[in-house]
């Protein structure tokens, strides 16, 4: 009999990201508080659950994709959670949560049997509908060998990082620390180019051939800034959120961080605007407002 799988959160990152699991042949189940986001899903012939325990009690290991530790930790061991299922036996924790919160969620899915695995995921909405995401992970090897089939179905970058508990969290949260801190600068450098009198697709070109290629040279800007669409697919508050555990962690190793520091206050700067539900890619309107010119 083939393996059930389980997807918990069909957001911008778990909607493809479930959909590319299913397009591949495997048997999956959702759940998602909102309906719109399990109506694809319904259309499809898919099961969608009715919550955390039907989820649990009909799959085998569960892919969990949910914006914050709080939602996380309700959803799985909360009245009705996950826990509460009969069948689930691998949990797969495919957010950004912290190494703390990853051996918090061990210690409690162990004392019910079931395995945690962290498998965080970079690569944005575009890497998930693409399959081209770059998959972090750490736990037991042997579940590795066993899901990596799955995780391939959505990743094309897969990096064991080892057997503890949350090793792969803190390999992806200097990932997406170096992506806010990548967004800041390269909204600076390239305010500063256009408003010298340099064309922004110039730039573009000469930079992501140079050394001072980042993951905002190749997508944030030429796709969502300067089209002025802004519509990279993740929100500010979600990358506050990281940019935060990030700090917490680098605090509990006691690395110094200044830099990593004024990226938080910048981030710190448009959540008090009102901008936590904007678009990430929004943040360069802070060095556009400031400069007195758009990146375009």
């Amino acid at each position: 009999m083939s393996t059930t799988l389980g997807y918990l959160g069909l957001g911008n990152m778990g909607q493809p990201m479930a959909t590319r699991l299913i397009d591949a042949g495997h048997t999956v189940a959702v759940r998602d508080i909102n309906e719109a986001a399990t109506k694809p899903f319904m259309e499809r012939q898919v099961k969608v659950a009715a919550s955390g325990k039907d989820l649990a009690d009909n799959s085998e290991i569960i892919v969990c994709s949910l914006p914050s530790n709080k939602i996380i930790r309700e959803a799985v061991l909360g009245a009705e959670g996950l826990i509460e299922g009969d069948k689930m036996r691998v949990f797969v924790n495919a957010c950004t949560t912290g190494s703390p919160f990853a051996e918090e969620m061990n210690e409690a899915l162990a004392a019910k049997g079931v395995t945690y695995f962290d498998a965080p995921i970079s690569g944005g909405p575009a890497g998930a509908r693409d399959g081209t995401l770059s998959v972090m992970t750490s736990g037991p090897k042997e579940i590795y060998d066993e899901i990596e089939p799955y995780l391939r179905a959505y990743g094309t970058t897969l990096v064991y990082c080892g057997e503890k508990p949350g090793l792969a969290q803190v390999l992806k949260l200097a990932n997406n620390m170096l992506f806010a801190s990548n967004i800041m600068v390269t909204s600076e450098v390239m305010a500063m180019g256009v408003k010298a009198g340099l064309d922004a697709e110039t730039m573009i070109t000469a930079i992501s051939a140079g050394s001072g290629r980042n993951s905002s040279i190749d997508m944030i800007m030429p796709r969502s800034v300067m089209p002025r669409t802004f519509d990279f697919g993740a929100t500010i508050d979600i990358l506050m959120k990281d940019v935060n555990l990030a700090l917490e962690e680098g605090e509990a190793q006691g690395v110094p961080q200044p830099v990593s520091q004024q990226t938080r206050q910048l981030m710190l700067l448009a959540m008090h605007r009102g901008w936590a539900q904007k678009d990430l890619s929004e943040l360069a309107k802070l060095v556009e407002e400031w400069s007195g010119t758009e990146i375009k």
